[in-house]
């Protein structure tokens, strides 16, 4: 009988070691994985901050060379402020999600998609705003956001290689 006790008691002590040495099912959190997390942070105020310096360089060479009118250079900088403003909800949107505790798939599915229609709805608002109501050149908001876009896309892509290597 004392026997059974015995193991039964060493059998729960056992349990009870395993348990406190088993980590929360949160808690697998891995030093390199906060790291990326800050690269990304890092990599997301960079390209924001090209993106607006070529949006400037580009709306300032608008006005001086393209009928030398700030109107252009005006819907240049609204266009390209669309980009901008869009990259920076995607950044904010990415450390919210990055910095949540809950790593439930559906969950993080169903944020993506919804992110993914708020940041459309956006711009979608924006350069309507910028057509219809400040009545800015279609070209030069177009030419803008696509100009903040391509920076957007290239500047991840290289400064994303530079910080692998």
């Amino acid at each position: 009988m004392d026997l059974e006790k015995d193991a039964e008691t060493s059998d729960a002590k056992c349990d009870e070691v395993r348990q406190s040495l088993t980590p929360p099912l949160n808690a697998a959190i891995i030093a390199a994985l906060f790291n990326t997390e800050e690269q990304e942070k890092r990599l997301a105020r960079k390209v924001l901050w090209l993106q607006a310096t070529v949006i400037s360089i580009a709306a300032s060479m608008a006005a001086y060379y393209w009928k030398s009118s700030p109107q252009y250079a005006t819907a240049v900088l609204g266009g390209g402020g669309v980009s901008v403003l869009n990259s920076a909800l995607l950044a904010w949107r990415m450390s919210r999600v990055a910095g949540s505790s809950d790593k439930d798939a559906h969950l993080q599915l169903r944020l993506l998609y919804f992110y993914a229609a708020e940041r459309f709805l956006a711009v979608v608002a924006l350069l309507g705003i910028c057509l219809a109501v400040l009545k800015f050149s279609p070209l030069g908001i177009l030419s803008g956001f696509v100009l903040g876009q391509a920076v957007l896309l290239i500047a991840r892509l290289i400064l994303k290689i530079k910080t692998e290597k």
